[in-house]
C-alpha cells in the first residue's frame, strides 16, 4: 500500500466505519489486552469497528484477527496547571469526582487523529476535509461516556444530604446564650466533639467510636430522653452555613437546615465570626476511610521504601474494592496462578482465543491481570503534579493498575460483587475459584484453582460404638478463635481494667494503648481436630437421640491452604459482634496431626438406612430449636432445615456457617431435603 494517499486509503475502507448507537459499548479509556491508556507513551486506538480500544503494541493483533483498518488514535499529554489558581470547596463525599475532595491528579491534553492499519497511516482530526461518516463517527465516540466509566461508578461517594423533616417546624425553648468558645460536655469533662442541641442549647458530646475514642454518647443519651431532634456540631459553624454539620437523630443521617442561621440566633451565636475547628461528620468518616490504624498493617514510624519492578504491582482502588485487590494479589504470588495466566499464556494467544469482544470473557481478562501485575511494565514511579522530573524512588509513589475489566467479568453473574458496596474477601475468594475451576472445565488439568481444593472428613461417634464419616471438598479451612487460649491475659486483664476507669472519667482510650488478645495459630489448629459433643444426634443404629463425638481432620493437603479466622461469633440475644484479636502466626506450621485415617480396623459403620416400615423415623430432622433462631434472623425455614440437618444438628453457630458458605450455590440450598 505504499504511496497510497492516506485520505484514499480512508474512503476505500469507510464501509467499515461504524457510527456508535446509543446503546453501543465504547471502550477508550483503556486498552482490552492491557492497561495502557491514552496517557501511555503509544496512546490508545480504539476500533471505529467495534469501538474496542486496543494500545499500541496490540492495535496490531486486532487487525490480523478482524481486519479492521481504522482507528480513532487518542493521546492524551501532561498540561502544565497554575499552582495558584483557587481551590474548589468539596459538597460530596468522594475523591476525584465534581463537588468532591481534590485528588491532586494532573491535568491532561487531548489529541486525536485517525490512524488506517497495517500501513499506520495517519489523517488530522478535526478537519473538514474528513467523510462526513468518520467525522460523525468520531464526535459520536468522543461525546459518549465510556463503557469503563459506565461499568464502574470509580469515585467512592455518600449520598447527598438531604433537607431535614424536622428543620421547618422545630421548636426551640429556654433562653440559654451559647459563648463563642470555652465549650463542655454539660455531662462530662469533654471538650472536643461537642453538639448544640438546637431545641434547647443543651451542649453534649458525640458517640463513642468502637475502639474508645470520640464522646462519650451524651447527645444521643439526650435525644432518646427528650426526643429533641436536631443538633449542629460545635466547631464546623463559620459564616458558610453550609458546611457546618447538622445531624438528625430520629433521621439518623447529616441533613441541611435550611433555618440554620434563625435557630443559632435563638441561642445568640453569631455565626458570622466563628472559625472552623472540628472535621465534620463526612469528613471524619472520609478520614478513617483513608488513614484508618494504619499502624497495624505497616511499620509503624518507620520510613519505608518503595519497590518497583515484576511482581511489584499495586492495584488502584476502584471504590470500596480493597477486598478484590487485596485477594488477587495473594492470588497471583502463587505458582500455579502465575504459570497458568502469565508464564505459559501470552496476551496474544489469550486474545486469539477469546470471542468477539475480549472484555467480557475471565480467560482474557485473568491473562491481562496477570501480565498488569508480573510483567513489572506498569510498576514504576509516578510523577506527581508540580513535579517536572521523576521523582527518587525512596520518595516515589506508585500509580498502579485498575482491575475495571476484570471486576466486571468477575462479578457480571453476582448481585453482590457488581456493586460498589464494601464486600468480604473470603466470599469474593470462593466466588473466584469457582468461577476459574468453570472456566476451565474443558481441560481441568489447566485448572489452577486445584491447588486450594484439600479434603475434608468429619467421623461422627455414637454412643452405640459405631461410627459414620462424611467428606466434602473444600478451598478454605475454617477456623474458630478460641479466645481462652490468648497467651496475654494478663495484660488483657490490667487494659480492661484501665479502660472500664478512663471511661467512668470520662476520658478516650488511644488506640495506642489497646491491648488485644493474642491467640497462636497452633490453637485454633487444635481446636479444629478436638473432638466435640453433638447433642441430640439421631443414630440410626439406635433409633433414637442421643449424644454423639464429632472430630475433623484433612483427607488430603493443597499446595495452598487458605486459613479462614472466624472472627464473628455470637453475643447473647444472636447478635454478632467482630472479634478484635491478633493471631500469632508461626513460620512454619506442621499440619501432619490433622490427617484422617479413614476408617479404621475394628470400626463399624452406621447403618445408612433403617429397616423396612421404619423408614420415616430414621429420615434426620432438623433441631427445631435451631431453625427457629435461624429463621428469625431472616433466613429462609427450609434452607434453616438443610443447614441444620447437613451439621447433624451441631449448633445455631455451624448451620449458619453452612448456610453462608452456600449462599452462592442455589441448587445445593434449593434441593430437597
Amino acid at each position: 500500500m505504499e504511496g497510497i494517499n492516506p485520505m484514499e486509503l480512508l474512503r476505500s475502507n469507510l464501509s467499515r466505519v461504524r457510527i456508535p448507537e446509543p446503546t453501543n459499548r465504547i471502550y477508550k479509556q483503556e486498552c482490552c489486552l492491557s492497561f495502557d491508556s491514552p496517557r501511555s507513551e503509544g496512546g490508545l486506538f480504539v476500533d471505529m469497528t467495534t469501538f474496542l480500544a486496543f494500545g499500541k503494541d496490540y492495535v496490531g493483533w486486532n487487525y490480523e484477527k478482524t481486519g479492521n483498518p481504522v482507528y480513532l488514535h487518542i493521546k492524551q499529554t501532561k498540561k502544565l496547571v497554575s499552582e495558584d489558581r483557587p481551590l474548589k470547596k468539596p459538597t460530596l463525599l468522594a475523591i476525584g469526582v465534581d463537588g468532591g475532595f481534590d485528588n491532586n491528579e494532573l491535568e491532561y491534553e487531548e489529541t486525536h487523529k485517525i490512524v488506517i492499519l497495517p500501513s499506520y497511516a495517519t489523517l488530522p482530526f478535526p478537519s473538514v476535509e474528513l467523510p462526513e461518516k468518520v467525522r460523525l463517527a468520531v464526535d459520536a465516540i468522543l461525546m459518549a461516556e465510556g463503557a469503563e466509566r459506565k461499568e464502574q461508578v470509580a469515585a467512592w461517594t455518600a449520598d447527598k444530604k438531604q433537607i431535614s423533616a424536622y428543620a421547618m417546624d422545630l421548636r426551640q425553648i429556654g433562653n440559654v446564650v451559647v459563648p463563642p468558645s470555652g465549650w463542655k460536655c454539660a455531662k462530662c469533662d469533654k471538650r472536643d466533639n461537642l453538639w448544640l442541641n438546637l431545641t434547647d442549647g443543651m451542649i453534649l458530646c458525640g458517640r463513642r467510636n468502637w475502639d474508645g475514642t470520640g464522646g462519650n454518647n451524651h447527645a444521643i443519651e439526650y435525644y432518646k430522653e427528650t426526643g429533641y431532634p436536631l443538633a449542629v456540631k460545635l466547631g464546623t459553624i463559620t459564616s458558610d452555613l453550609d458546611a457546618a454539620d447538622v445531624f438528625s437523630y430520629p433521621e439518623d443521617d447529616s441533613v441541611i437546615d435550611p433555618l440554620l442561621a434563625q435557630h443559632l440566633a435563638y441561642f445568640g451565636i453569631d455565626f458570622s465570626s466563628l472559625q472552623k475547628t472540628e472535621m465534620t461528620t463526612a469528613e471524619r468518616e472520609l478520614d478513617q476511610n483513608t488513614n484508618f490504624d494504619w499502624d497495624r498493617i505497616q511499620e509503624s514510624g518507620q520510613d519505608v521504601e518503595p519497590i518497583f519492578g515484576p511482581g511489584y504491582t499495586g492495584l488502584v482502588n476502584l471504590g470500596n474494592s480493597c477486598y478484590m485487590a487485596a485477594t488477587m494479589q495473594v492470588v497471583f504470588s502463587t505458582q500455579s496462578f502465575c504459570r497458568r495466566y502469565y508464564m505459559n499464556q501470552s496476551l496474544k494467544i489469550a486474545f486469539e482465543t477469546a470471542p468477539a469482544d475480549p472484555t467480557v470473557d475471565l480467560n482474557m481478562q485473568l491473562t491481562k491481570l496477570a501480565h498488569g501485575l508480573l510483567s513489572g511494565k506498569y510498576s514504576f514511579p509516578a510523577v506527581e503534579k508540580g513535579e517536572t522530573t521523576a521523582p527518587s524512588v525512596k520518595d516515589a509513589k506508585q500509580e498502579g493498575i485498575p482491575p475495571r475489566m476484570f471486576k466486571a467479568v468477575i462479578a457480571a453473574s453476582h448481585p453482590e460483587f457488581s456493586t460498589m458496596r464494601q464486600q468480604d474477601a473470603l466470599e469474593f475468594f470462593l466466588h473466584f475459584l469457582d468461577q476459574v475451576e468453570r472456566s476451565n472445565a474443558v481441560k481441568p488439568e489447566l485448572d489452577p484453582s486445584r491447588s486450594f481444593k484439600f479434603g475434608v472428613e468429619e467421623r461422627i461417634l455414637c454412643s452405640s460404638g459405631k461410627v459414620a464419616y462424611n467428606k466434602r471438598l473444600d478451598y478454605i479451612l475454617s477456623l474458630n478463635i478460641p479466645l481462652h487460649e490468648a497467651t496475654n491475659k494478663e495484660e488483657l486483664e490490667a487494659f480492661n481494667k484501665s479502660k472500664a476507669e478512663k471511661i467512668s472519667e470520662g476520658k478516650d482510650v488511644s488506640s495506642d494503648e489497646i491491648v488485644r488478645p493474642r491467640v497462636p495459630l497452633e490453637a485454633c489448629l487444635a481446636n479444629f481436630a478436638a473432638p466435640e459433643e453433638i447433642p441430640d444426634f439421631y443414630s440410626s443404629a439406635l433409633k433414637a437421640k442421643t449424644t454423639a463425638i464429632k472430630t475433623a481432620g484433612l483427607t488430603s493437603f493443597p499446595d495452598y491452604l487458605v486459613l479462614h479466622m472466624r472472627k464473628f461469633v455470637m453475643e447473647a440475644g444472636w447478635v454478632p459482634k467482630k472479634l478484635d484479636v491478633y493471631i500469632d502466626v508461626p513460620d512454619v506450621i506442621d499440619i501432619s496431626h490433622m490427617r484422617s485415617k479413614g476408617l479404621q480396623p475394628g470400626e463399624e459403620l452406621l447403618p445408612e438406612a433403617a429397616p423396612e416400615g421404619a423408614a420415616e423415623s430414621s429420615q434426620p430432622v432438623a433441631d427445631e430449636a435451631i431453625v427457629a433462631q435461624l429463621a428469625s434472623m431472616g433466613f429462609n425455614q427450609l434452607h434453616c432445615q438443610k443447614a441444620a440437618i447437613n451439621t447433624l444438628n451441631a449448633g445455631v453457630e455451624e448451620a449458619m456457617n453452612w448456610l453462608l458458605s452456600h449462599m452462592d450455590d442455589p441448587g445445593t440450598l434449593n434441593l430437597a431435603l
